[in-house]
């Protein structure tokens, strides 16, 4: 399936076929065709209905893209290497996200990324990955040094990091490296925890990084880990909404919590589910926002004392 739209049209037909089909079912493939074109390939395993992809479509860009899709048969090969393949390097602040093919070209001092041809959301080039990249950036200022968080009697120590829903797993990855620090990642999508899985060993990580196939935060992996002191959501809005109560029970006092997969519209609801944060930062970048927020202090209930009768 082709169309060529807006940059914001394509990525949200790509990420709306992406969430609407298995990850093995498919491969996105996204391009800059140059005067504020974009173009984008859907390939699929099988042969889709092309009725329900064009409501799909409409509802994410309207009845005219719908109406200009095209579709045709190809000859099968691995078209997530292929769309890989042509991936440029991205740099987000220190992180520099890349291929195989683009090793040699990460710059010195550079953390460099390598993503592994897989069936998993998150190379680093979509807005909201390098937007999380770039707010872990300016933590690590203030976070390279080990925090020390409150540790309840009888619990096991934190894990520090909770990667939710983690993709590909770069975010895990590029936390681990950068701040040192053991990070628990999880996605409800066993293809994505295979590929986060071996992008961690890939890159060096595979001992820091723990990835888990779990849906939400009730899994006992995460609940065990918590108090938390950093934690990346990069899902969706109403995903977000839905875990916000139990994820910010998670959470220690000073915990940042990085919200993406947002659009600029849905940055105040998602605030509003999180009403035990505040906002410490905002990154537009590429259509999407992504939200970073800190956990505060938990307050003190006052008691009442009753003054002795005279």
């Amino acid at each position: 399936m082709r169309l060529e739209t807006s940059e914001q049209t394509a990525h949200g037909i790509a990420d709306l076929v992406t969430e609407s089909f298995a990850a093995e079912e498919v491969a996105v493939d996204l391009w800059n065709a140059g005067d504020a074109r974009w173009r984008v390939s859907i390939h699929f395993r099988a042969a889709p209905d092309q009725d329900t992809l064009r409501k799909l479509v409409a509802t994410a860009a309207g009845a005219e893209a719908a109406k200009a899709l095209v579709f045709a048969r190809i000859t099968a090969r691995d078209w997530v290497r292929e769309s890989l393949r042509g991936l440029k390097p991205v740099a987000a602040g220190r992180f520099v996200v890349h291929g195989a093919h683009d090793r040699a070209r990460v710059p010195a001092g550079a953390v460099g990324i390598e993503v592994e041809a897989a069936l998993a959301f998150g190379t680093g080039h979509h807005g909201t990955t390098r937007g999380c990249l770039l707010a872990l950036d300016r933590l690590c200022k203030s976070m390279s040094r080990p925090m020390r968080t409150p540790q309840p009697r009888a619990r096991k120590r934190s894990a520090g990091i909770l990667d939710l829903g983690t993709g590909s797993g770069v975010l895990a990855v590029a936390a681990a490296r950068a701040l040192r620090r053991r990070v628990l990642a999880t996605d409800i999508d066993p293809a994505a925890v295979r590929a986060a899985r071996a992008n961690a060993r890939l890159n060096r990580a595979g001992a820091m990084v723990e990835v888990v196939n779990a849906d939400g935060v009730a899994a006992r992996k995460v609940s065990r880990r918590a108090p938390f002191d950093l934690v990346f959501a990069n899902i969706l809005l109403g995903p977000l909404q839905r875990l916000a109560a139990p994820l910010q029970r998670l959470t220690a006092p000073g915990c940042r919590v990085v919200l993406s997969g947002l659009l600029p519209v849905q940055a105040s609801a998602a605030l509003a589910a999180y009403r035990a944060c505040a906002l410490e930062r905002r990154i537009d970048l590429d259509g999407w926002t992504t939200l970073v927020l800190v956990r505060r202090a938990g307050r003190r209930r006052a008691v009442a004392r009753r003054r002795p009768r005279s």
